[in-house]
Formats: structure tokens, C-alpha cells, sequence
């Protein structure tokens, strides 16, 4: 009764001064996952992207021909543009204010509402530069407008003072923008990459041609392995087109030139570069005003819809039949492509703009596309004829696929049967080769990067596959991703399993060193026994060990497998006193290729844990109880075994 008193009391008490009004930037700090989708690595580079768009909107509005971009040993990041500066008068609706001051401590103050100062921009809610101000420790902006040099600094959003004109800039205009990330927002460890601030500022300049990039960065921040340069200058006069270019440098394609084109059309511009590789490496990135979308969007489907239709309409020309049967994922699926397009007032899913959601974006693609690629096929016939072909059977493996048939790695087809997913290996027989199941696309781009092309072939597995032990019958025959790795096998599964059909010698599972890729991995152990118990009692499964850790003290750097490993290494690897930085991998997709390939993937590197099941040991019993439809089996066997566990990583 007492307690019930307490609550109604507690009710009753609840009044109009428990309503908490957040002003200025205080939702920013108070929330910043609203504004930049989290407070992880990745988010903390959202907001060098936030400052890099601005820039980039003065290039393509016409203003602005340069930019810099320069990272410091602390970490401070400084980009600058040659652009008009911002206002640095008064606002006229805040009269006791600089438009700058405005601009960087009001949400949604921004010079692309009205439409006059920007045609086409990807800052559009008016908030970035503010998001950027409230989640850094000091963010300083210097403004270069007729002749004189102004600047203002900022400490956690707050202004330290007014705009004040520090001297004359006879020989520069422009804005300069430096801000330290706060560490009371982004957890420790989090830290500015040189390599993915690089990969920013390379795209953007492939984005626009008429822009100069340069790049600079502190030597001592690029870790051991990683490639990045301390210094470069972006200059890319042919575009997208340089950048597909620089993409597939090692690869073959079908069609041998690219299909690529700029168009200005009413509304906007479109500009693409696609290329249909030979060894099915695939990828499709988009952008929209220079923003990367990449969970595609709008544009992207009239991408597809323009080379589904284009190659159908080549068949009907040349009387073949089979092309009816194309869809546009189809012909964009094994394509390796760049699409960008520049469109007024664009439309994102959310702040941090992954996808496009403008409708009239599918019609300014399939517009600007369709009439060129009829073009491109028709001015080159056995050009034509070669990418029908290899779009036709991309067609009928879908077809196939629904039909659960399998495919023999002795096919005369075989290279353009498989899944679309499937970064295959050039060697043909099987001895010596390996597939690499990996759990997502960000992993499985880093996987494809860092193989050996030769003899190790790349399947992206889309999060956790179906259970197959619980799964009810015929389930598993209408998973893609189970199709898709049946496929990849080729050695069929149940009682059609042939062991002598297996297409790799062995089949390593590649997940993240953590509970949910430990759980992808039991999944995927579960199917392979239930499915292929002659693959596993052949010792053709393995589990591959990426490290958890790395381990770095200057030009040394280490990894650690797990906590008990990295304590060892930090014993016995380095000295008592020595400042070791600890960083743990959140994924094998934010390992940097050279990475992966040096600690987990590299033959003479790295180490495999092979899955052997002995028979009579009661392994199916044991798959039966914790995989199985019966919930109070695997109850209890937690239950028996919660004594001795120690240490959970939950």
C-alpha cells in the first residue's frame, strides 16, 4: 500500500516544471545520434564530410576552384576553400549577430532554403556547420571577404566572442574551418583516419572535375601498412570516368571501354561510369550533390530501369528472345558503377543523407541514360552482343536459382552462372583454392581487396542466415543466401551432395571476432553439418582468427586475438613505461585491406582453426538441444553450464 501511495503521490507531483526545454545546441550535445547517427568512428568522420560539403557547394555553385584539407598531429582538421566566404555582416534577423555566428550556432540558418546562393547543394537542413560547432572542443572559422581576414572561435558551440577583423587578405578569399572533435562526445580511441579522410576527399574530387583537392595530414598519424600519403593533390579532368578507371586497374571487363556520360538535363545533371567486370567484382556507388548514398535511393533505380530496358530493347532488335527476360538487376548487379547526379532540393532518409528518396531523381536518370546506352550498344554490335550475353545468363542464374538447381564448376558457363555476389578465383581446379564467407557487404569489400585473386574467391553473406536445423521444410530452398552459398559450392546439399563437385578446397567462415559473429558462425556450422556433414568430416571447414586488438607504439604495431593475448603482448612486447595505443576492430569492414589480407587472410600469416567432428561423440544430439525448435532444451543446457561461465562478452 505504501508503495502504491508513493507512486500516486509521484504522479500527482508531475507539473509543468518537469518539461526540459533544450535551446541553442543543447539537443546537439544532448543527442548528437539524431544529427550524425551515433557517436562512433563513422560518425565522427560525418563531421568532416558535414564541412567538406559546404566547401564543395561553393565548387559546384562556380565560386570555388579549391580546396584544402589538412588533418594535424592532434587531431584538429582544418578545411579550407577559395570560395566567397561566408557574410560576415550582421544577420538581419538577429541583428546583434554575424551571419557567420548565425550560420554555426543556429540549426537550420543555411544559404540553401531560398534557392538564390546555391542551385544544387548537399548541405540542405542547415545544420551541419551548427552540429559540427556544438560537438567539438574548439572550432575556429576564418572568413577572407574583399581584402580582409575575420575570424571567430568557438568552444563547445558557444561563441568566444564576437567576429573580429584580425587584418588584410590581399591574396585570399574564402572560408577556413578547424574544429577538434570533443572527447566528451566520441568515446576514447576515437579518432580522425587518415585513410577514410583521404577516400573523402579523393571522391569528391572525382565528383566534380574542375576541382583541386589537396591533402595533407601529420606522418605520424598514417599507421604501419596503411598507404595513405602525407601529402596529394586531386585533379581529375575526366570524372567518374577516371575514378571507374582507378577502380578496376586489375580487372578485366566484358564490354573492354566503359559506358560513361555527363549530361545537363532540365532539373539537373547526371553523370556515370559503368563497366561490367569479367571476374564478377561488382559495386555500385552513388552520390547525389556529391553526398555518397550508399544505400542507393531513387536515382539508382533509374539507373537500372534505363539498362534493363536499353538491353531488351537491343535484343528485340536483334532477335533475341532470351533478353525479355532482363531486370534491371540484371544488368546493374554485375556491373561495377558510378552515378552522380546534381538535382535542386534532394530528398534524404534522414540527416546523415544514406539514400535518396527525390522521386523525380528515377526519371532524370532513366531520361538522361536510356537514349545514350542505346547508343553505346548499337554503334559497337559485337560490343553489344558480348554484354547481352553476359546480362541473358546473368537473367537465367536468377531463373535457375528459383528452380534450386545446381551448378558444376565444370560448366562451360560456370563463371556467369554463379552468384552475383561471388568475387570468384581465377584458377580452375579446385586444389589450392579457398572461399571466404564473410558477413556483410562493408566486410566482404575489404575481403575482395585484400585476397589473392588467383586462389581465393570472396561470398558477402547478408547478416545471420537462416537457422536450418529449426526452419520448417522447404524454407531453406527459398533463402537467397543460402542459395546463393549452395551455388558458390557447387557440390549440392542432402543426399545430392558430392564431395568431388566442391569447387574450393576449402571453405573458410570469416566473421567479426565478437558475439554476433560468433553466432554467424555457429549458423553457419549448424547448416554445413545438418546439410553437408561429408564437407566437414573431410576437414574441408575452417574458421578464420582476426584479431580483436591492435597494438601500436610508433613505427610497431601488433595484434591481439583476444583480451588475454593483448595483455600478453603489451608484457611482452613493449616496454613498462611506453604509451601503447589500444585499438579494438569494431568489424572486419573497418580493417584496412593491407590489414586483413597481413593478419587473417595471407597464407604464410595468418591462422585457421579447422572444424572436425568426431562421430559417436553425440555432436547431433548436441545441435539438436541448442538449435532446434524445442526452447527449454537450450534453457536447460544454460542452466547446467551458467556455473562455469566466466567473462561474458555481452
Amino acid at each position: 500500500m505504501t508503495d502504491l501511495f508513493s507512486a500516486t503521490r509521484a504522479s500527482e507531483d508531475y507539473n509543468a516544471s518537469h518539461i526540459q526545454v533544450l535551446e541553442g545546441l543543447e539537443p546537439v550535445r544532448k543527442r548528437p545520434g539524431m544529427y550524425i547517427g551515433g557517436t562512433d568512428e563513422r560518425a565522427l568522420h560525418h563531421l568532416a564530410a558535414e564541412i567538406l560539403d559546404n566547401a564543395m557547394d561553393e565548387v559546384v555553385a562556380g565560386h570555388a576552384t579549391r580546396i584544402e584539407i589538412n588533418l594535424e598531429a592532434d587531431g584538429r582538421l582544418t578545411i579550407r576553400d577559395n570560395g566567397r566566404g561566408i557574410p560576415v555582416e550582421n544577420h538581419p534577423k538577429f541583428p546583434n549577430k554575424s551571419t557567420v555566428e548565425v550560420i554555426f550556432t543556429v540549426l537550420h540558418a543555411g544559404g540553401k532554403f531560398g534557392g538564390d546562393a546555391y542551385q544544387t547543394s548537399g548541405g540542405l537542413h542547415g545544420v551541419g556547420a551548427s552540429v559540427v560547432n556544438a560537438l567539438s572542443t574548439e572550432l575556429v572559422v576564418e572568413v577572407a571577404r574583399e581584402r580582409q581576414l575575420w575570424r571567430q572561435v568557438f568552444a563547445r558551440g558557444i561563441p568566444q566572442g564576437p567576429i573580429a577583423q584580425v587584418g588584410a587578405a590581399p591574396n585570399r578569399r574564402g572560408t577556413s574551418v578547424s574544429f577538434t572533435p570533443d572527447p566528451e562526445i566520441f568515446p576514447a580511441g576515437t579518432v580522425m583516419k587518415p585513410w577514410r579522410l583521404y577516400r573523402m576527399a579523393r571522391s569528391k574530387a572525382y565528383l566534380f572535375r574542375g576541382v583541386e583537392i589537396r591533402w595533407a595530414c601529420a606522418p605520424e598519424l598514417i599507421q604501419a601498412g596503411d598507404e595513405t600519403p602525407a601529402e596529394a593533390v586531386f585533379h581529375f579532368p575526366g570524372g567518374l570516368e577516371d575514378f571507374l578507371a582507378a577502380s578496376l586497374a586489375q580487372s578485366e571487363t566484358v564490354t573492354g571501354q566503359p559506358f560513361a556520360g555527363a549530361v545537363e538535363v532540365e532539373g539537373g545533371r547526371v553523370e556515370w561510369a559503368i563497366a561490367w567486370p569479367a571476374d564478377g567484382d561488382a559495386f555500385v556507388h552513388s552520390y547525389c550533390n556529391t553526398v555518397p548514398t550508399p544505400d542507393g535511393g531513387t536515382h539508382e533505380a533509374g539507373l537500372r530501369s534505363a539498362l534493363a530496358r536499353a538491353l531488351r530493347g537491343y535484343g528485340e532488335l536483334v532477335a533475341n528472345k532470351r533478353a525479355a527476360s532482363i531486370t534491371g538487376d540484371d544488368a546493374l548487379g554485375s556491373a561495377a558503377a558510378l552515378l552522380s547526379i546534381f538535382i535542386r532540393e534532394p530528398q534524404f532518409q534522414g540527416q546523415t543523407k544514406e539514400k535518396l528518396s527525390s522521386v523525380e531523381a528515377t526519371r532524370l536518370v532513366d531520361n538522361a541514360v536510356k537514349d545514350r546506352f542505346d547508343h553505346f550498344l548499337t554503334d559497337d554490335p559485337p560490343r553489344a552482343n558480348a554484354l547481352l550475353t553476359y546480362v541473358i545468363e546473368r537473367a537465367e542464374e536468377r531463373l535457375r536459382r528459383k528452380a534450386d538447381k545446381d551448378v558444376s564448376r565444370k560448366s562451360a558457363t560456370r563463371r556467369l552462372r554463379l552468384p552475383g555476389k561471388l568475387a570468384d578465383c581465377s584458377t580452375e581446379a579446385a586444389a589450392g583454392t579457398e572461399i571466404f564467407l564473410v558477413e556483410g557487404d562493408s566486410a566482404g569489400g575489404s575481403a575482395k581487396q585484400a585476397r589473392d585473386r588467383a586462389t581465393q574467391a570472396v561470398l558477402p553473406l547478408k547478416g545471420k542466415i537462416m537457422n536450418v536445423v529449426s526452419a520448417a521444410q522447404g524454407k531453406m530452398a527459398q533463402n537467397q543466401e543460402l542459395s546463393d552459398l549452395i551455388q558458390a559450392l557447387g557440390c549440392g546439399t542432402g543426399a545430392r551432395f558430392r564431395l568431388e563437385d566442391l569447387r574450393y578446397e576449402r571453405v573458410i567462415i570469416m566473421t567479426d571476432a565478437d558475439v554476433d559473429g560468433a553466432h554467424i558462425a555457429s549458423l553457419l556450422m549448424t547448416f554445413f553439418w545438418r546439410e553437408t556433414p561429408g564437407l566437414v568430416r573431410a576437414g574441408r571447414l575452417y574458421l578464420a582468427q582476426p584479431p580483436l586488438y591492435r597494438l601500436t607504439h610508433g613505427a610497431k604495431t601488433v595484434y591481439a586475438m583476444d583480451d588475454a593475448d593483448r595483455e600478453r603482448l603489451l608484457k611482452s612486447q613493449f616496454k613498462a613505461n611506453a604509451h601503447v595505443d589500444v585499438g579494438r576492430f569494431k568489424g572486419l569492414g573497418e580493417m584496412m585491406p593491407a590489414q586483413l589480407r597481413d593478419t587473417t587472410m595471407a597464407k604464410s600469416k595468418r591462422t585457421l582453426l579447422r572444424v572436425m567432428v568426431e562421430d559417436g561423440d553425440g555432436t547431433a544430439d548436441l545441435i539438436d538441444r541448442l538449435m532446434g525448435r524445442k526452447p527449454e532444451l537450450r534453457f536447460r543446457f544454460i542452466q547446467e553450464r551458467a556455473p562455469q561461465a566466466q567473462a561474458l562478452d555481452v
